[in-house]
């Protein structure tokens, strides 16, 4: 009985806040947060950082203000990740952002108290606890609604690939914090891998090959640099250069590297060598009907990683199977986010869950 009240005063609720309220789609990234809105589509796009000011617990920044704060504060002021490998790390402040994007959506309509219904983009492989955190932030940040979709799904979606019938469809989406490898067949991953080795293991990997190569103290986001200018996974036919700086680890002084692409590849050559050998496990463990699909409409490409040049070819080479990256790959997980809140009475079938039912939704 209470829980058909309760079911009728959803639906009533829905009806009232869903004309002053817009729905929302969230690819709530390690690196970054995207934000899709019905009827408008991605309209944000910053880095997932918050500054803090530890004396007051004051939220002086979200977003692009506060990453322009990393590596330059006091020692009170703290630019932080709420998001570690893909899930919540810090609760509070998660669920602070999250309000931030929300407000942010809703500040030019006449919408005083917006409660949109809110679907967010989560790794394949986070426990029942991690899901709950995502959850529970998203309805404490102002949703009257809160989905989760693994994001390896939400990825396939964005790029239009048949999830719901009955062929093989593979996807690769290699994010900030997490690399997702999933084969996806009526409307369910069939096998799937969620690696906690992706964009940032990448230049933690070029911080320390400076640091042991030239005795060059780097930051991440120099580091990050570097491989967005001349990182890549397979030999490229013209050499790339670029000068990087730093601290000298021997004087302490300022010092200035140049280095080149077959350097920063050696440097990255172990993260990108177990996101190919996963890629390779997984289709060893898919069903013969399925590589047979999978071989013919290749092997998709989908988040920031996948941007790398040069590691579609090597993908390719390693696994026999001919790869793509898909178009726009950075927006695959909130573009497939807004394309299931478009239909998502038809859709509900591969969500995970709800704020409503811990279980997997039917």
């Amino acid at each position: 009985m209470f829980k058909k009240i309760k079911n009728i005063y959803r639906k009533l609720t829905g009806k009232i806040f869903g004309n002053i309220s817009k729905d929302i789609g969230i690819d709530l990234g390690t690196a970054n947060t995207l934000v899709y809105v019905s009827g408008k589509g991605i309209v944000i796009n910053e880095p997932s950082v918050v500054a803090i000011n530890k004396k007051t617990g004051q939220i002086l920044a979200i977003g692009k203000k506060a990453k322009e704060m990393v590596g330059k504060t006091p020692s009170h002021i703290v630019a932080t990740r709420p998001l570690l490998d893909g899930v919540v790390n810090d609760f509070e402040v998660t669920e602070q952002m999250l309000r931030y994007f929300i407000d942010k959506i809703h500040q030019d309509s006449f919408s005083i108290l917006p409660r949109p219904r809110v679907l967010v983009g989560i790794p394949s492989e986070v426990t029942e606890v991690e899901k709950r955190a995502v959850i529970d932030a998203t309805i404490n940040a102002g949703a009257r609604e809160a989905y989760i979709i693994d994001e390896p799904m939400a990825a396939a979606i964005g790029a239009h690939l048949p999830v719901t019938t009955a062929a093989g469809s593979m996807i690769v989406d290699i994010g900030g914090g997490t690399s997702e490898i999933a084969v996806i067949s009526l409307g369910g991953v069939v096998s799937s891998r969620s690696l906690r080795v992706a964009g940032d293991e990448m230049n933690e990997d070029i911080v320390r090959y400076c640091r042991d190569e030239f005795n060059l103290l780097i930051g991440e986001r120099t580091a990050e640099e570097i491989k967005i200018a001349i990182g890549s996974a397979y030999p490229q036919k013209k050499r790339l250069f670029m000068m990087m700086r730093g601290r000298d680890l021997v004087s302490g002084l300022p010092k200035e590297v140049k280095v080149n692409d077959e350097q920063i590849r050696e440097a990255i050559s172990r993260s990108i060598r177990i996101i190919v050998n996963n890629i390779k496990t997984i289709i060893e463990d898919t069903p013969p009907e399925l590589v047979s699909d999978i071989m013919q409409k290749g092997i998709i490409l989908a988040g920031g990683g996948s941007l790398i040049r040069g590691l579609d070819k090597l993908i390719a080479n390693q696994s026999g199977i001919s790869v793509r990256t898909m178009e726009d790959p950075l927006t695959a997980v909130a573009r497939g986010t807004g394309i299931v809140l478009e239909d998502l009475e038809n859709l509900k079938e591969i969500l995970v869950a709800n704020q409503y039912d811990e279980s997997p939704l039917k």
